[in-house]
């Protein structure tokens, strides 16, 4: 069955999201049901998730980093799948993922998590190069995720400049 393009706003529904594991994680426990923005709610699950981990060591951090990114590359694709639709608006597994990523380097007070916040979701809705190269070349669950990663990766570099240069 070909994949429509698309992506919708229409969401699936709480029951089929709920009532199936694959689309309760890739919708982010539910936060791609939310009307307006899912993406941003989404990337708060992400960003309260490097909060509650900041401290377990780098170690640990990058395991959850690593397991969110090869999961997810899965997640997203099958919840895509059964949809029927390429990155449905509602899959946010990609957005917790990749601004997770955006705090690895970077100290979890409010500033920094609220600029790294803010970030992630300029580069993800506007994906500038290469960000925009990878989601449109790529598909499945790997295009999902690569645009994401990318944007987080990219964030989290230049914040971590920005914190190197305010350093004392």
């Amino acid at each position: 069955m070909a994949t429509d393009t698309s992506r919708p706003t229409e969401s699936p529904g709480w029951r089929v999201v709920f009532g199936d594991p694959v689309h309760f994680l890739a919708f982010g426990f539910g936060a791609g049901l939310s009307p307006k923005a899912p993406g941003t709610v989404g990337t708060l699950w992400g960003v309260l998730l490097a909060y509650l981990t900041a401290g377990l060591g780098w170690a640990v951090e990058l395991g959850i980093a690593a397991a969110l990114c090869i999961v997810g590359i899965w997640i997203c694709g099958e919840s895509s799948r059964r949809l029927g639709v390429h990155d449905h608006g509602g899959i946010v597994w990609d957005e917790i993922a990749g601004a997770y990523l955006v705090f690895l380097p970077l100290p979890r007070t409010w500033p920094w998590l609220a600029a790294g916040f803010v970030l992630f979701r300029v580069l993800d809705i506007a994906k500038p190069w290469p960000i925009r190269e990878l989601d449109h070349r790529l598909h499945g669950g790997t295009g999902i995720m690569l645009d994401d990663v990318v944007a987080g990766l990219i964030a989290a570099a230049a914040l971590s400049l920005l914190a190197g240069a305010i350093a004392p």
